[in-house]
């Protein structure tokens, strides 16, 4: 029989984890909220999962949907084939586009093809497609705050690759080039740490003193929402277990987010199994978070598996709300009829 999980709420919207200080001592777990799946992941997901009710297997994905193996997996086994390129594609069939966006060189790629497409690209993604295509056509050079070779990146870059120079971290302002320091302005990938992404702007800034500003953030909301929350919670725990892949940019920046924050130790875990008990030795309090690909079922076995080695009481710790819902693309709406 699984332990009990005693989950206690000492923690509402806008309060610090300082307060944690006043729980009883002993082993606990600190449970980050908000965390896991955002809007444009629970939408890239469900477009696949109605794409296979209303036109069955197999239905074609470019890339991973989401940057999440569980996720992939379960999809796989559902029918559905991932594929590294449009041109992996049998003319004619269903393909889906995954969250993070493409170039519009796939579009016509997709088209030539004949394929039907179904766009789950994200939202926010999306925003920033379209100030990448609106600063193009005013002559700005656009400098892409991102991680080289990321799918997201990647597609940005491809809505004007010739206004777009990739600034990779701090250490790559040096190596900037622009055609008129009048007309500079920095747009970032949606999944990146808050607080390292300014540290670049802060740096463009000293070489580029007219540099613009996104009309609004392209950070999306709920990277900051969970890295917020584990900042709350960073400085009071000796460990925390962040569940995400390994290639997920958002779980990775909240391993990074906790050690700055005060956690004496980060790890980022696929699966409860991936937990190497080592990590708990002379710990007592554990935060747990999880990246915005993953589905919640991941962060329960996790829970489970921390209340077998004694963690039986849980704390959430909320500094956030999520309410936002995006619509389905229009292809596999509900019929109003």
């Amino acid at each position: 029989m699984s332990p009990t999980l005693d989950l206690e709420t000492v923690n509402s919207p806008g309060r610090s984890a300082a307060s944690l200080g006043a729980a009883p001592a002993g082993k606990r777990v600190l449970l980050a909220e908000p965390r896991g799946y955002c809007a444009g992941v629970d939408r890239a997901v469900e477009t696949v999962e109605r794409a296979l009710e209303k036109h069955g297997a197999p239905v074609y994905v470019r890339h991973e949907i989401v940057h999440n193996k569980h996720v992939v997996d379960t999809l796989t086994n559902k029918g559905v084939v991932f594929v590294h390129e449009a041109d992996e594609v049998p003319e004619g069939a269903m393909v889906v586009f995954s969250a993070h966006g493409v170039a519009p060189s796939v579009h016509d790629l997709a088209a030539d093809r004949g394929l039907r497409v179904i766009d789950a690209t994200c939202p926010l993604v999306n925003k920033v497609h379209n100030e990448a295509k609106r600063f193009a056509r005013d002559g700005y050079d656009i400098l892409l705050i991102g991680h080289a070779g990321h799918e997201e990146v990647v597609g940005i870059i491809g809505e004007a690759p010739d206004d777009v120079q990739l600034v990779d971290g701090q250490d790559a302002v040096a190596s900037v080039q622009v055609r008129d320091e009048n007309k500079v302005v920095w747009l970032s990938q949606t999944t990146l740490s808050v607080d390292e992404t300014m540290q670049t702007v802060v740096k463009l800034r000293e070489r580029f003193p007219k540099l613009q500003d996104p009309p609004s953030d392209d950070i999306c909301y709920a990277t900051q929402n969970r890295q917020t929350a584990v900042k709350a919670m960073a400085p009071e725990c000796e460990l925390v277990i962040v569940v995400g892949s390994r290639n997920s940019s958002n779980s990775n920046r909240l391993v990074e987010v906790a050690l700055g924050a005060g956690a004496d130790a980060a790890h980022l875990v696929d699966y409860a199994d991936d937990i190497d008990p080592s990590w708990l030795d002379g710990v007592e309090s554990v935060g747990v978070t999880s990246g915005a690909s993953v589905p919640e079922i991941l962060v329960r076995g996790v829970l489970e598996r921390l209340a077998g080695y004694g963690y039986e009481t849980v704390y959430p710790v909320t500094t956030a709300n999520e309410t936002l819902v995006f619509a389905l693309p229009r292809e596999i709406r509900p019929d109003r009829r």
